[in-house]
């Protein structure tokens, strides 16, 4: 069994205000799950799970599925966009810590995994707070 990867990083909450914020965030990507997918979760204990494909076309092209938007900003920046029924968090990352955690993630995925040619999941929203009234995403 592969070890799962776990990156503590930073992000930038983009707002509408004059000030942006750093947030800790941590990316969590475990090999047996078959889907290949990656969580990102927040600081208010929000999970955001999508396809680590996402993230990487992310890397080159702006993308979307379902709730959340992925594009480059500039040569070193990465715009992370998430839709949920409380409304819309912006996320600025810096593109050289999500391409380390993709490469450590791609070092534990087997080579011939039985879900190769699977489509990839829609996001997902999981919150460890309830009481907010946020129901996870069903694709």
């Amino acid at each position: 069994m592969s070890p799962v990867v776990e990156v503590h990083a930073r992000a930038r909450l983009i707002t509408d205000g004059p000030l942006t914020r750093p947030v800790p965030v941590d990316l969590r990507y475990d090999p047996a799950d078959e889907r290949r997918t990656v969580h990102i979760r927040l600081p208010d204990g929000t999970d955001w799970a999508f396809g680590r494909d996402l993230l990487e076309r992310g890397l080159r092209t702006p993308i979307e599925r379902g709730a959340v938007r992925v594009w480059p900003c500039g040569r070193t920046q990465l715009i992370v966009e998430l839709h949920s029924t409380d409304g819309v968090e912006v996320f600025q990352f810096e593109i050289r810590t999500l391409i380390r955690f993709l490469a450590r993630t791609h070092a534990q995925t087997p080579a011939t995994s039985p879900d190769a040619d699977r489509e990839p999941q829609p996001p997902a929203r999981t919150t460890a707070r309830p009481e907010r009234g946020a129901q996870p995403a069903r694709g």
